[in-house]
């Protein structure tokens, strides 16, 4: 039995607009329920969630009947983290604060077994190879892998064609948030300047034959995004949407 079919990455390679959200919360039930909403992904998110391995599995775990995508977003690109995310059943990873194209090809090999890269072999009894049941895991699997790695402030920017260059390097996620505050403007990604360099690093990104993706938090900004051409877009964050939505309610019926 060969590894599972990576349906997100095909409709990366396919240039299909795939739609996601954010999942913050760091929690199995909430992911469940984030994977009924339609989303085509989510991001179960290492950096800035109170994640760690076991709760990663177990977000995935809850995704596993959804049709909905899990992207698990590491902390740092670091080999062995990567490997534990591959290992607990993560198809997709999404790298933070990639600077370099040197740096991207580190991380492409910290995705693949070798000899094309360092993966460790030991995925025989983890989840990502149904505890063994899939026999040529190790065989069909980093076809199957996506990396996405993170373009978020201006050395990752002045470096962006030589990591478009990099062989294994599925898609580029601009942080709009981070380019924003190291451009200066304190994460007003809507500030004219960000806005600008968002564009055109979207288009040499789709020139280059990868996929863009960024992430939104309001409707102004998902459609400008989706104008300017992303492909994977993240229209909002769990967290936010829940916060939004009490305090709505709360103040609607607190002014009675």
């Amino acid at each position: 039995m060969p590894a599972p079919n990576n349906a997100f990455k095909q409709a990366l390679i396919e240039g299909n607009r795939v739609i996601g959200c954010w999942s913050s919360f760091g929690e199995a039930v909430t992911a469940e329920i984030m994977g009924t909403a339609g989303f085509d992904w989510l991001v179960i998110d290492g950096e800035h969630a109170p994640n760690d391995i076991r709760s990663i599995r177990d977000q995935l775990m809850a995704l596993a009947a959804s049709p909905t995508h899990p992207v698990v977003r590491v902390p740092i690109g670091d080999t062995a983290l990567i490997k534990m995310v591959l290992d607990v059943g993560a198809q997709t990873v999404l790298v933070p604060m990639v600077e370099s194209a040197e740096q991207a090809r580190e991380l492409v090999r910290a995705c693949r077994y070798p000899p094309e890269g360092v993966r460790g072999v030991g995925a025989g009894a983890a989840r990502a190879t149904g505890y063994g049941s899939a026999s040529n895991y190790i065989q069909t699997v980093d076809a199957q892998i996506c990396l996405l790695v993170q373009v978020e402030n201006r050395a990752g920017m002045a470096a962006l064609d030589d990591i478009l260059s990099v062989e294994g390097v599925d898609g580029v996620f601009i942080g709009p948030a981070d380019l924003s505050t190291d451009m200066g403007f304190q994460g007003n990604s809507a500030a004219p300047e960000v806005q600008a360099a968002i564009a055109d690093a979207i288009k040499r990104i789709r020139a280059a034959g990868k996929a863009p993706g960024i992430l939104g938090t309001n409707d102004e900004a998902n459609q400008a995004y989706m104008d300017m051409g992303a492909q994977f877009l993240a229209v909002g964050i769990d967290v936010m949407l829940l916060t939004q939505a009490a305090r709505t309610l709360a103040a609607k019926w607190k002014a009675k």
